[in-house]
């Protein structure tokens, strides 16, 4: 907490000056509380199965969680998600800053190219890692001329930290963008004109504001880290994920990879009780009346090269070195007069397979948000809480929960698209969730109380007034859901229709076996797809800020 003003300044109207005792609220409505606690519930009947499948091991459960072995893959997992988690945090907090409030050339493109590495699969990233700077990849066979006969390894730690962080920082580039662009410029402005620093305007108003854009971008990285399967299993880095996996393949009994997955979910809880702990009860939209404006742009002159080197190399190890070996692989192919395309049906099914997902998992994420903010209590907390176990398990966890569950108590949604689509509503809805709390956070309440006063119901105050101040944070949950969905394996493949192949699923198959030509065309046409629809969405945020 900041330290309290001097007399002179004693009435600036930090974001600290809003920390007041909580509101007393009227309670929540019966149908929000009851849509809010069917969609926790939803979510976590994949809990629930591994609950089931855990408790079969019977007396050797403490066993197996007691093994060197799984001490030291839960180590391996929790120094992972560390690494990851704060480097992601420090790229994704630089390139909102530049991007939204400084001077900064190509402010735009910069916005969107370094969002892009959001977009690739991790697997497909880590292997161009691999075959540009690994041991005898592209960059090796530049420098042999020069001596060099072999390059670091990647394999490992040191290979994970660094992919998982080039490809989950724009989780906390965007987010905390959608922060920076919700800030009330007046509060910096009126300590400017007293005399506070840059250093303390930062510190007292600027920081408290983005701080839970930050953890909810940084709770979405650890997740992701946590989560991922691709990444650590082409470097070969035994995480959880990975364990579980292994086990699935070589092992008939399933009790074992359950109580690993089990354990997994608990890290997962402590990382959220941290989170929750560490967020703090600031109220954090504007005070004052009044339209909203744009920041000032802050000048950095000289700074400016070092800025756009941070930015350049970002964009190169990112997006540039991967989609220069995909172009590669794509290149050899066509040399040795390959096929290299299947089709449009894998793309229609993708972009409407992520649509879908987008859609469902941000209306879902809605009444979950406003019993959060609006409506808190150890109810709501509980709700919250449980809408992020989906994104606690692995993604073949989740699927083998719904495949259990829909041929036991379904069967006509096996295998069905609605199936597909509610696995990725539980996957992602955390992505979602995290940017409308966060906007919601920063929307105040007196605007909803105005219009309710003046004789509007309140389906007609969440159409005219809270929807569309929420639109910054429902385009970037949308927009996250999109990506992700664009790119997820385990769930697609397991509970696709028959026939419903994607482009993840073609370039997982290629890549599978090593049929790396094959797997460029549709590995570009995803990042396309991608890049197009952030730019877009980025393009409608700015219009947003300059209305």
């Amino acid at each position: 907490m900041a330290e309290e003003p001097e007399s002179s300044l004693r009435d600036l109207p930090t974001a600290e000056t809003f920390r007041q005792p909580p509101e007393v609220l009227k309670k929540p409505p019966l149908p929000l509380v009851a849509i809010a606690a069917v969609i926790g519930a939803a979510v976590i009947l994949p809990l629930v199965y591994l609950l089931i499948r855990a408790t079969e091991s019977g007396p050797h459960f403490l066993n197996i969680l007691f093994r060197p072995s799984t001490l030291l893959v839960l180590w391996n997992s929790i120094l992972l998600t560390v690494l990851v988690t704060i480097s992601a945090s420090i790229i994704g907090l630089l390139l909102a800053w530049l991007t939204v409030r400084t001077d900064l050339p190509g402010r735009s493109f910069w916005a969107v190219a370094t969002c892009l590495p959001l977009v690739l699969p991790s697997y497909v990233g880590a292997f161009a890692l691999i075959g540009a700077i690994g041991p005898r990849g592209m960059l090796q066979t530049l420098l042999a001329p020069l001596g060099v006969e072999q390059l670091p390894s990647l394999y490992g730690l040191p290979g994970a930290w660094l992919a998982l962080t080039l490809f989950s920082f724009p989780y906390v580039s965007l987010s905390v963008r959608a922060g920076l662009r919700g800030l009330d410029p007046s509060l910096e402005e009126a300590a400017r004109s007293l005399g506070r620093s840059p250093r303390q305007i930062f510190r007292e108003i600027t920081w408290p504001h983005i701080k839970p854009s930050i953890q909810a971008g940084g709770l979405l990285v650890a997740l992701y880290t946590l989560s991922d399967f691709g990444a650590v299993s082409m470097l070969q880095y035994n995480s959880f994920t990975r364990a579980i996996f292994v086990q699935y393949r070589t092992s008939i009994d399933r009790s074992g990879p359950a109580v690993l997955a089990l354990m997994l979910v608990v890290l997962t809880l402590a990382i959220l009780w941290i989170e929750y702990r560490s967020r703090g009860s600031a109220k954090l939209y504007r005070a004052g009346v009044g339209a909203s404006r744009p920041s000032a742009r802050v000048r950095l002159g000289w700074k400016k090269i070092p800025a756009l080197i941070f930015c350049s190399t970002v964009l190169i190890l990112g997006m540039i070195l991967p989609i220069s070996v995909i172009i590669f692989w794509l290149w050899q192919g066509w040399s040795a007069g390959e096929s290299l395309w299947r089709g449009w049906g894998m793309v229609w099914n993708s972009a409407q397979a992520s649509l879908w997902a987008a859609g469902v998992t941000v209306l879902a994420a809605l009444p979950v948000a406003w019993l959060a903010v609006r409506y808190p209590s150890r109810r709501a907390r509980v709700i919250e809480r449980a809408a992020y176990a989906g994104h606690a398990l692995p993604s073949i966890m989740i699927a083998l929960a719904l495949v259990f569950w829909a041929a036991r108590y379904a069967p006509v949604l096996y295998q069905s698209f609605v199936l597909l689509i509610f696995a990725y509503m539980c996957r992602f809805l955390p992505e979602a969730l995290g940017s409308i709390r966060t906007s919601l956070q920063q929307l105040s309440p007196r605007y909803e109380e105005a219009a309710r006063n003046l004789g509007h119901h309140p389906a007609s105050v969440w159409r005219t007034i809270t929807i569309p101040l929420l639109r910054p944070g429902i385009l970037t949950g949308f927009a996250l859901v999109f990506m992700t969905t664009m790119k997820e394996l385990p769930v697609t493949l397991l509970l696709s229709p028959t026939g419903f192949d994607t482009l993840a699923t073609r370039i997982w198959s290629a890549t599978e076996d090593a049929l790396f030509p094959q797997a460029a065309a549709p590995a570009l046409v995803l990042v396309a797809l991608s890049a197009i629809f952030i730019g877009v969405i980025l393009r409608q945020e700015e219009e947003d800020v300059y209305e």
